[in-house]
């Protein structure tokens, strides 16, 4: 595996990914147009995150994470949120997830900035969970809330 932050011209398969990811976890059809700018905005504005791609010995891209930011004030640093997780169904238990996660943590230790690393799963998703735990995550103390407010549907 080759594991690298995503370029622009991989947005085509990070749009292709997300709108899997949103079928196969929540039965949602999101809206291509909506979602394509989302990805295209991370590509145009660094402070908005960061795509990071496995390919195969093809070239083919086979698994990516999106990171975002969130500033701790408690620590004086950064965590980073892993979103946007998806192998191709064909790809998965071989280790990808693990491989990118690890291009992450190394990317972080680099910048000295970065205080640790979240990320949100759906509480039915134990494969997901199982993952995660293997890799040294815990489940947090937190509950996670939202409240909408965009009346323009993503899907």
């Amino acid at each position: 595996m080759n594991i690298h932050i995503a370029e622009f011209e991989d947005a085509n398969s990070i749009v292709e990914f997300n709108q899997a990811m949103a079928l196969e976890t929540e039965g949602k059809e999101l809206a291509a147009d909506v979602l394509r700018s989302g990805v295209e905005a991370v590509f145009n504005d660094d402070k908005k995150g960061f795509y990071v791609v496995a390919r195969n010995v093809d070239k083919q891209i086979v698994g990516c994470l999106m990171v975002t930011f969130e500033w701790s004030d408690w620590r004086g640093k950064w965590f980073w949120w892993i979103q946007s997780v998806y192998i191709l169904p064909e790809f998965r238990g071989r280790g990808i997830y693990r491989s990118l996660y690890a291009f992450v943590k190394e990317k972080a230790i680099e910048r000295r900035n970065v205080c640790g690393f979240r990320l949100y799963v759906e509480k039915e998703n134990r494969n997901a969970q199982n993952v995660y735990q293997k890799l040294g995550m815990e489940s947090s103390y937190y509950l996670m809330y939202e409240e909408k407010l965009s009346t323009e549907p993503i899907f």
